[in-house]
């Protein structure tokens, strides 16, 4: 499992992903889930990937030769869509059609292909977009009211998005809650596990303004989760 989270806001576009795959408890992996593309200056863009490995690996992949290609169009490189929202359908066909071709296969032997995306960012003369895509293809646009999108193992980092994140909230203090999302989901189930990567895209900047990856011995999300887990038994405590 995994456990991937986005946020658009007024100021920018906040991502936080974990990097564990397991194929049942005696086989667990580090695998990078978080994907950057960016031509400063033009456009940005950054995808969150959950569910089969094989799926959304291979999905990437033919992303990648598309952006490669010498004769690519605006029709088949997201690095040339005329439009975040292009970027989104080019993405999700692709997507669609992996899962199509491995469901084929793995159908035979009883196992799971589906997978699920988030691609965000932002191209010149356009807004900044984040959306989230279904092993379908289809996909849904976070928005003003919900200015936050999750994927994989979602439930135990929701609470505190829900009472913390608007569009309006500074980059600073949604940076914080989407490692303390991460850190009570890291807490309650084994399935999602360091190092996190991070990365954050300023508003009109058209180029990643950090990106970061946070490993197991971090001092600083070591005390920010210890400080957590402090407030929170201290405020249980207050109530009567």
């Amino acid at each position: 499992m995994t456990y991937c989270v986005g946020l658009l806001l007024k100021a920018g576009l906040v991502m936080l992903s974990d990097t564990r795959t397991n194929a049942g408890l005696d086989n667990i992996s580090t695998y990078r889930k978080m994907f950057t593309f960016e031509q400063p200056g033009e456009r940005v863009i950054a995808m969150m990937t959950a569910g089969n490995l094989s799926v959304t690996q291979t999905t990437l992949a033919r992303l990648g030769e598309a952006i490669n290609d010498p004769d690519a169009t605006h029709e088949t490189s997201i690095m040339k869509a005329e439009s975040m929202l292009d970027v989104a359908t080019l993405v999700g066909d692709m997507l669609s059609r992996v899962t199509v071709e491995t469901k084929t296969r793995m159908d035979r032997m009883n196992q799971m292909a589906s997978a699920s995306m988030i691609v965000a960012g932002q191209r010149k003369g356009g807004r900044m977009r984040l959306f989230l895509i279904y092993p379908e293809g289809n996909f849904i646009e976070a928005t003003e009211d919900t200015p936050y999108l999750q994927i994989g193992e979602h439930k135990y980092g929701k609470p505190i998005l829900d009472r913390v994140i608007t569009s309006d909230t500074p980059m600073e203090e949604a940076r914080k809650a989407v490692l303390l999302s991460m850190d009570s989901t890291l807490r309650s189930n084994l399935s999602v596990g360091m190092p996190l990567d991070l990365v954050v895209i300023e508003r009109d900047a058209l180029r990643l303004s950090e990106q970061r990856r946070i490993e197991a011995n971090d001092e600083d999300f070591s005390a920010m989760s210890a400080a957590w887990s402090q407030a929170l038994r201290d405020a249980f405590a207050r109530i009567g």
